[in-house]
């Protein structure tokens, strides 16, 4: 599945670069896997094979207006081919593809108390510095990691939560 869902977002990615609706139909391709993933009766429908793909490009119509032509003759390219439950995958590998483009890299920053925004910010300009990247940066509280830090730098995560340590501690005496 992985491998169609790469080839589908690499596809729809050059097409709209190409046509120059890059970013609207990143939007739109957001848009329409959100209300995919909030509404389970329209998913059930896209998803459904007891719906004929006649039946789903109607719905389809009905329910997205004023979407890109690009995207739509996308959409309808995956119920032809049944693929529609992969759309999920294809808005992820179409995002990893926009970010690598844009040479966006995501930040994200958790800690255990509130932060200050300017200590975060601190962080994602030395990130953004270090790597050449611009940074698209979030911070979220965990309480769970009892302290420290957790840095998530794209596929990279650096842990120096007091819950880490606490369980690289916990291995060392349990081995000994």
């Amino acid at each position: 599945m992985e491998e169609i869902a790469q080839v589908y977002a690499r596809s729809l990615f050059e097409v709209a670069s190409e046509q120059g609706k890059l970013e609207s139909v990143k939007q739109q391709l957001d848009e329409f896997a959100q209300a995919l993933h909030e509404n389970r009766q329209l998913a059930v429908f896209f998803f459904s094979p007891y719906f004929s793909a006649e039946e789903k490009k109607s719905g389809l119509h009905r329910t997205v207006e004023g979407a890109e032509p690009v995207f739509m003759n996308f959409l309808e390219a995956l119920i032809e081919r049944h693929r529609m439950p992969v759309i999920f995958r294809i808005r992820t590998d179409f995002e990893l593809l926009y970010d690598k483009t844009n040479k966006l890299l995501p930040v994200q920053v958790t800690s255990a108390v509130e932060l200050d925004p300017e200590t975060i910010e601190s962080l994602g300009r030395r990130i953004g510095e270090q790597t050449g990247n611009e940074i698209s940066l979030s911070s979220n509280v965990d309480p769970d990691i009892l302290g420290g830090i957790v840095l998530r730098v794209g596929n990279f995560i650096m842990d120096a939560s007091i819950r880490t340590r606490l369980e690289q501690l916990r291995r060392e005496v349990a081995q000994a």
